[in-house]
């Protein structure tokens, strides 16, 4: 193998190959995928001179640790972490060196829930539907990072980006999901459409890439049953049986029989993507209801 590769040192919790998905292809069943902190990626790709389209190292709640075999330059951005090159601080949310054979660790998350690790050239897996990204629900992709994986490097693009400053997101103390109404939005009463914009919610530790789960008040349903399945955009509000809403994230899948009772527009999900379980969650309408009939054929 080329010297442009990385060995994992550490795999983490949850650590996957991500860019900005796969769009496009959801009447093959397959969602886009693709970072789930937009911002975050973009802004480590700039940082060590790569495209948005490069591939990242998305990591989950515990980092991960790994190993350039050529000497290369990274960033880290996203959720606040420690971060260290053979043991010694180095900055986060900045352009890092690391020499050939050193062990660059990316630590816990201290303040959210992912990282975005960008190396010069970007992760060169190979491509399935024009994208590198993990697909976690249809499998596509490179499988999670496992310690001893190593990962091809693309030729670095240019020069890092200068940057004076670089903003923390992160986790915010309350989540506000804004969502536009519908389309199912009729098969559930005033009273389950009164919860949802005024309920205490929290969030799901079952919240995955798939989608972030809630804990609270159950809406209440206007009709029983079950919708033939229709397509789930990324952002549903799709409300299960036991009525908590779950937010579908890039993983999503893109058929459901489950009423939507909103969509929350895809700006604002990288909020979502870094909520650590327990966070306070509010739903904010920001848009009229969608206007179709209560009882869709």
């Amino acid at each position: 193998m080329t010297d442009r590769a990385l060995s994992v040192v550490r795999a983490g919790a949850l650590t996957t190959v991500q860019d900005l998905g796969r769009p496009g292809h959801a009447h093959l069943g397959v969602p886009r995928s693709g970072a789930l902190d937009g911002p975050a990626h973009r802004l480590a790709n700039r940082l060590v001179g790569n495209p948005a389209s490069a591939a990242t190292l998305e990591t989950t709640l515990t980092g991960c640790a790994v190993r350039p075999r050529t000497a290369t330059t990274v960033a880290v951005t996203g959720a606040a972490c420690p971060v260290t090159v053979d043991g010694r601080p180095a900055p986060w949310g900045a352009p890092v060196r690391v020499p050939a054979g050193a062990v660059l660790e990316v630590g816990a998350a201290t303040h959210g829930v992912r990282c975005h690790l960008a190396v010069a050239g970007g992760i060169a897996v190979e491509p399935v539907l024009g994208s590198r990204a993990t697909d976690l629900l249809s499998g596509l992709g490179t499988d999670p990072l496992a310690d001893g994986t190593v990962l091809p490097l693309g030729a670095p693009y240019g020069p890092p980006a200068a940057a004076d400053a670089v903003p923390l997101a992160g986790a915010a103390a309350e989540l506000v999901l804004p969502f536009l109404p519908g389309p199912r939005d009729a098969w559930f009463t005033a009273d389950g459409l009164r919860t949802l914009a005024t309920g205490r919610f929290r969030v799901s530790a079952a919240s995955n890439r798939i989608g972030l789960r809630t804990e609270g008040p159950a809406l209440e349903r206007a009709r029983d049953g079950e919708l033939p399945s229709e397509g789930m955009p990324l952002g549903a509000l799709q409300v299960p049986p036991n009525g908590l809403p779950v937010l579908f994230l890039h993983d999503h899948p893109t058929t459901g029989g489950y009423p939507v009772v909103g969509v929350v527009p895809e700006r604002f999900l990288a909020a979502a993507a870094q909520a650590v379980p327990g966070t306070p969650t509010r739903f904010v309408r920001i848009g009229r209801r969608s206007g179709r009939a209560a009882h869709p054929g």
